[in-house]
């Protein structure tokens, strides 16, 4: 449709004027400290233009833009070269949970803030005990006047040393005998910045630290807000990972296609794909990508589907995992050995050999590899997502777990 096209000539002009050579290809997952002001500023730029809020309802400050335009712009934003966002957790996660569950003040306080990315959020579920596990959360909050009070640590929150806001999965009450232990679970939206919360960065295998411990001792948030009743904040922490693993990985798929692109390119020109393996599992790659693409498509296009979340990050977990692998065999013995690749100064006399991959190409696959090896733990590993799917989904009986 015409209309569909000049939307996007539009963001493509605008991605044209803002993406500067500096911010081409900057963070994303592994390299989340990489350009991390620069990337802010450019997140701000682009919720000005109202493009960050895409998606949400117009009576929300959003555009209220259909799941095709939405898709036309994460195509556009991915071949430009965008940097990773830094507001994807308030924008994807936080801001639609608001928007379904939250009260009127929440939405009023909050949804201003993450649209315009001057508050960022990250996300308190997991814990050292309690993983995929999430209902064996053992952080409380117990209520003082009109305040809660928490007490309890998290681990592997993202982005929690540069945010301002976390939503956190607390237990408020014990669990009732003969109760799921999922009751009693609360969802409080709780400042970072604050006495008795303390922020250890983790080091990854990758060398950055976005991920991160998170103890709170004594931190307090006010009483109004919890979303969704105490108590009840299992439906809501359910919720958001549904908006989490929804329109936006049509986003990710793309980023993955992107991926993919510049994998064959760096084979043709190394001369991986002289060997017939390698050839094949570029084959299979794509074949797997189309296929992953067009099934969470069918999924959001139609009616909510029971477990389509659950299937989606199976998939992309799996597909980017692989991908990793196949960059270590295109890369040979470079992504192993410490030689600095082709960029390093020519000897004296001989020309650049343009057919070794870059210090910066190594670099790039090399944590892409590295980082891929938790795609299939966190977010729930594959694991337990299986079993959710075969008792919740398929009806067969549930696993002895004695």
């Amino acid at each position: 449709m015409e209309d569909d096209r000049e939307f996007r000539r539009e963001i493509r002009d605008w991605l044209a004027a803002n993406v500067t050579d500096d911010l081409r290809g900057a963070g994303g997952a592994g390299r989340e400290s990489e350009a991390f002001e620069r990337r802010l500023a450019f997140t701000r730029r682009l919720a000005a233009a109202g493009w960050s809020t895409l998606a949400w309802p117009v009576e929300h400050g959003g555009r209220g833009a259909s799941l095709h335009r939405q898709v036309i712009f994460h195509e556009e934003y991915a071949m430009a070269g965008a940097p990773g966002r830094v507001d994807h957790i308030g924008v994807t996660m936080v801001g639609p949970t608001l928007m379904q569950l939250g009260t009127d003040r929440q939405r009023a306080r909050f949804l201003p803030g993450i649209a315009a990315a001057t508050e960022l959020w990250c996300q308190g579920y997991s814990e050292p005990g309690a993983g995929s596990d999430l209902a064996a959360v053992t952080t409380r909050a117990e209520l003082d006047g009109d305040h809660w009070v928490l007490t309890g640590q998290k681990v592997w929150t993202s982005l929690a040393h540069v945010a301002d806001w976390c939503f956190v999965l607390a237990r408020t009450a014990p669990v009732p005998e003969g109760a799921s232990r999922h009751a009693g679970l609360s969802y409080l939206l709780v400042p970072m910045r604050q006495p008795g919360v303390t922020v250890r960065p983790i080091r990854q295998l990758t060398g950055d630290s976005e991920f991160n411990e998170v103890f709170f001792d004594g931190a307090r948030t006010e009483r109004d807000l919890v979303v969704g009743e105490p108590g009840q904040g299992w439906r809501v922490a359910m919720a958001t990972l549904g908006f989490e693993r929804g329109a936006a990985t049509v986003g990710q798929q793309v980023g993955f296609q992107r991926d993919l692109d510049d994998l064959v390119a760096l084979a043709r020109r190394t001369g991986a794909t002289a060997d017939p393996a390698v050839r094949e599992r570029l084959t299979r790659a794509w074949i797997d990508l189309t296929v992953l693409r067009a099934h969470t498509l069918r999924l959001l296009s139609g009616p909510p589907s029971a477990g389509a979340a659950t299937v989606i990050k199976l998939l992309w977990s799996r597909w980017r995992q692989g991908l990793g692998e196949l960059a270590m065999t295109v890369l040979g013995p470079a992504g192993v050995a410490a030689a600095p690749g082709d960029d390093a100064p020519a000897t004296p006399g001989r020309a650049r050999d343009t057919t070794r991959p870059t210090a910066g190409e190594v670099d790039r696959w090399r944590r892409l590899f590295l980082f891929s090896r938790a795609d299939t733990i966190y977010g729930g590993s594959n694991e337990i997502q299986r079993g959710i799917l075969a008792e919740r989904v398929l009806g067969l009986p549930r696993q002895d777990r004695r």
